[in-house]
């Protein structure tokens, strides 16, 4: 991993260590993986040459199969939950920011994500071998998976949560209590990997500790993000936003303050504030995790000791050409404590 890191307390049970067989405490862990994410950068991670017998792409099923073996092998949470887009641009964002992603939809006549012709056969794959390993699945119709994630994070209350992911906009859940939650960033591929808990968001970023998830957010919805159609307020960049938040404390906060004039705010910012109005009474719907969506797993998050359907693994990897990944997958499993 990118860096060390040492996790909070949390529920712990037994684990028999080396040939004398010492027990040693590993702790209980529940593991969010934002799965679109991971197989988006597999796909562009590996070569495309990757491919099953009928010529079919596998390099996405390969790379993220890797990648949950490492998590698996590397991570060992007890829990673990592959997080899915239902719809990756709901209408209830686009409704009030209707910039809200337009650049990545498929056409003018289509609601549909720009997604590689190449990447689209093999999502089916990697459902199909979640299901076959016995790994659970989770989804809420008309919300993305980052609120997925965000409902459950939200809704733990026994384990700590580990958030793996290769976008900074999880950075918002992070928090201490009452479980801590911290997000494993892996945009720049597992091995360089980082750790971000309250601390180190606040670290990087410059913003309250107490509530460094949420200052995140509200940041980033100042800042502006191009990647998400979100504009930002004009003139205000990274780290006045983090000032501004520290400050006011919320966008809400920092919006009633330029409405009311207050003197706490320079007649500079205040322009500027006041001039994107309409963008931050709107943007914190599209930016903030839906912590109460409905979300529907497709069964206990408890990572299993073997494969559910072991016939049903073999028979993917053979049809697939998933070789080393797949049997890297059932490795994992067998080898965890």
């Amino acid at each position: 991993m990118g860096k060390a890191y040492r996790l909070p307390p949390g529920r712990c049970r037994g684990q028999r260590v080396g040939m004398q067989g010492v027990w040693q405490a590993v702790l209980v862990t529940l593991a969010l993986l934002d799965s679109a994410s991971l197989y988006f950068r597999a796909f562009y991670a590996l070569p495309g040459s990757l491919t099953a017998p009928d010529g079919t792409p596998v390099n996405a099923v390969r790379g993220f199969a890797d990648t949950l073996a490492r998590i698996l092998t590397e991570r060992r949470p007890s829990r673990l939950v592959a997080c899915l887009d239902a719809d990756w641009r709901p209408q209830f964002r686009v409704e009030a920011l209707p910039s809200y992603k337009a650049h990545r939809v498929a056409g003018p006549d289509s609601d549909a994500e720009d997604v590689p012709d190449a990447l689209t056969p093999q999502v089916p794959i990697i459902l199909d071998l979640l299901a076959a390993v016995g790994l659970a699945t989770a989804e809420a119709r008309g919300y993305e998976a980052d609120d997925v994630i965000g409902a459950l994070a939200a809704r733990e209350k026994q384990d700590p949560v580990e958030v793996v992911t290769g976008d900074r906009d999880l950075f918002q859940l992070v928090r201490d209590e009452p479980t801590p939650v911290s997000v494993i960033y892996v945009g720049r591929g597992w091995a360089k990997a980082e750790i971000f808990g309250p601390a180190e968001i606040a670290a990087k970023y410059g913003v309250p500790r107490d509530h460094a998830g949420p200052a995140y957010a509200d940041m980033a919805i100042l800042r502006g993000d191009p990647s998400d159609g979100l504009p930002g307020v004009a003139g205000i960049g990274e780290k006045t936003a983090a000032r501004l938040i520290t400050q006011f404390g919320s966008v809400e906060a920092l919006l009633d303050a330029a409405r009311t004039g207050s003197t706490e705010l320079p007649l500079k910012l205040r322009l500027k504030i006041s001039g994107a109005e309409d963008y931050l009474d709107a943007a914190p719907t599209v930016v903030r995790a839906a912590t109460g969506a409905p979300v529907l797993l497709s069964g206990p998050d408890t990572v299993p000791a073997q494969a559910a359907d072991p016939g049903r693994v073999a028979e993917l990897a053979q049809r697939w050409n998933l070789g080393g990944s797949a049997q890297r997958l059932l490795k994992a499993l067998e080898a965890r404590p």
